[in-house]
């Protein structure tokens, strides 16, 4: 087994911190993670409280592969109600934290109730408590990290903050560790601020449990790893690669979706991020990796110093976590922008004050179409002039966001609310409230379908429609192949590994046979399937005891009514009306989408 078979609990009411037993069960048939972590909320809360309410629990699990030698064995994830959209939420992130709360000794921590003062929870293998933290409250991420490890200095400490975004409750506010790594998306770190905890701390040193036989784990390894010997793009461009595939396709989302391309996306490629500038200056420092990573698609980059946006602010001189591919989308092409420094500059504030960027940038997309229109003007942004390609802007405002200051708090909002307070709620790009990713629904229909069926919201990580996409703009077949990777998807989620292994050489041939090799029982292909089956139900039934329903199976007006202005798509809206119903009777729901009585029983969820 790959299993510690041990849960932390800690109740933020009454301080208390306690351990049990993993229910193993479970374990078998939702595997870790996403997977085991969603079980668990749907089990212990009613998904009808509020996102905010003490009534609501904040995950933080591992999975079976997390702290292992297996390459990419560095994943947790977050799963809560989401703050952003009042859907189930599961949030991942790579780093070196989830390793760290693994080799501690736990599959997952379940934070619960609320405190009623800032506290941390300071981990190290059994020894377990929350400490105050009204001394950290009100710092950044970055300033909670470093006061952390100067107060335990001589350990390894892994941390996972909230910076001022999650403590105001913005709605998109993401979870941070290791300074630039992030559960990203659907607001948990708004969650976590609700409960009054401010950071997990962890350090561990009990190591990982196995039944599995070493030398066949490396054997695996060995083989499987030899495939990812040239890792082409992802390694030496990063995610940002994709900037000129869908720039070129015509699948770019640029000033809030009512362009396919931008004319601007040479100066926020990976070749731009790479060439120096005319003062010399070059963004990118270098590749990074998280936890026994050997793809290393993260980017480390710098902002000229001479930049308007840092020239008087020396404390980003330094290097931190750059842009990728969805950053560079999220706060250029979408606000029209394609000044790079500016859009780095963004990007760490971010992960300074601990919001998404996907949200943050679709947020103030749709506030420069509204500025654009005349809803709002420059007496309700406080003077900032929120056209499209102002990179001035796009600082200003992220600054007033981060703070919560002025209209910045009307931003942190997210598009939804924001649209629907001045009154044109159809200039909101997402699905379930949360923003779109870098992908337009219309030239891509199978990322529309996925768009409208994510359970968490709008997102480019729970399907992987994407080569039937660039291939055709035709609708048959998309449904099938949405369906099916939202299923493998969801098993890879809950392994503790990566996805990106899987595009630079690995099959889900080898996720699975290390599964088998590390944990009991017989983890073959059509088992993982499967279980990633299983799990999507039942985050399925988790929205629907939300409230959420059909109606929430969506794209905005945009995507279905006006036709792709350029690109392959030139002329298509989503059909996404043709391929929902399609995809219901393959998953056995019924016409309003919900799981059949037959569909449970054969998946065995109660």
């Amino acid at each position: 087994m790959s299993w510690q078979r041990k849960i932390l609990r800690v109740n933020m009411t009454s301080g208390e911190c306690s351990t049990e037993p993993l229910n193993m069960e479970w374990a078998q048939q939702y595997m870790g993670q996403r997977g085991l972590g969603s079980k668990y909320l749907l089990e212990e809360m009613d998904p009808a409280a509020d996102p905010l309410s003490p009534e609501n629990k904040l995950i933080f699990a591992t999975g079976p592969m997390t702290g292992t030698m297996a390459s990419t064995g560095g994943r947790y994830s977050v799963i809560t109600k989401g703050a952003l959209t009042g859907a189930i939420a599961c949030s991942n992130s790579g780093g070196k934290f989830g390793a760290a709360l693994k080799t501690a000794g736990y599959d997952m921590a379940i934070i619960e109730g609320a405190s009623d003062k800032p506290m941390y929870l300071h981990i190290e293998n059994d020894k377990v408590q929350l400490r105050d933290a009204g001394h950290l409250w009100g710092k950044t991420v970055w300033e909670t990290e470093d006061e952390i490890h100067k107060a335990h200095i001589g350990t390894q400490m892994r941390v996972a903050a909230i910076g001022p975004s999650g403590e105001n409750l913005c709605r998109y506010a993401c979870v941070v560790n290791d300074y630039h790594r992030a559960a990203g998306r659907s607001g948990v770190g708004a969650v976590m601020g609700s409960k009054k905890l401010k950071a997990i701390a962890v350090h561990g040193t009990a190591g990982v449990r196995t039944d599995g036989d070493p030398k066949k784990t490396m054997a695996l390894l060995n083989k499987i790893n030899a495939r990812m010997d040239d890792r082409g793009e992802l390694s030496r461009d990063g995610t940002i690669a994709m900037t000129d595939v869908t720039n070129t396709f015509g699948s770019f989302p640029t000033r809030n979706n009512r362009d396919v391309q931008f004319e601007g996306a040479d100066k926020l490629n990976a070749r731009a991020m790479q060439t120096p500038n005319e003062n010399g200056h070059t963004n990118l420092v270098r590749g990074a990796a998280c936890f026994g990573c050997t793809v290393a698609c993260g980017r480390i980059c710098k902002i000229d110093p001479t930049h308007f946006s840092v020239k008087d602010k020396p404390q980003y001189h330094g290097a931190s976590g750059g842009l990728e591919y969805e950053t560079a989308y999220a706060l250029g092409s979408a606000c029209g922008v394609d000044d790079m420094d500016a859009a780095t500059y963004a990007g760490f504030l971010c992960n300074e004050y601990g919001m998404d960027p996907i949200s943050l940038g679709g947020s103030i997309a749709a506030a420069m179409e509204l500025y654009e229109i005349g809803a709002i003007d420059s007496k309700v942004t406080n003077g900032i002039e929120l056209k499209f390609g102002s990179a001035e802007a796009l600082c200003q405002i992220t600054e007033a966001t981060a703070r919560n200051e002025g209209f910045g708090a009307d931003v942190a909002m997210g598009s939804k609310l924001l649209t629907e307070k001045y009154g044109h709620p159809d200039l909101s790009m997402s699905v379930k409230g949360q923003e779109f990713a870098a992908y337009d629904g219309r030239s891509m229909q199978g990322m529309g379908l996925a768009y409208a069926t994510s359970n968490r919201g709008a997102c480019h990580l729970r399907a992987d429609p994407y080569g039937h996409d660039f291939e055709t703009t035709e609708i048959k077949g998309k449904a099938d192949i949405v369906r099916f990777s939202q299923d493998q998807v969801a098993s890879i989620d809950s392994t503790g590994l990566c996805i990106f292994p899987g595009g630079a050489g690995w099959s889900i041939d080898d996720y699975c046979e290390l599964i088998d090799v590390n944990c009991e029982g017989d983890w073959n292909v059509d088992r993982f399937n499967e279980t990633g089956e299983r799990i999507w139900n039942i985050e399925r039934i988790f929205n629907l005891r939300a409230g959420l329903s059909k109606a929430d199976d969506t794209l905005p007006k945009r995507i279905l009514s006006e036709p792709a202005p350029s690109g392959v798509g030139k002329g298509l809206v989503c059909k996404l009306d043709e391929m929902l119903p399609e995809y219901y009777e393959l998953r056995g729901w019924s016409k309003t989408g919900e799981p059949s009585e037959k569909t449970k029983q054969r998946l065995g969820i109660a």
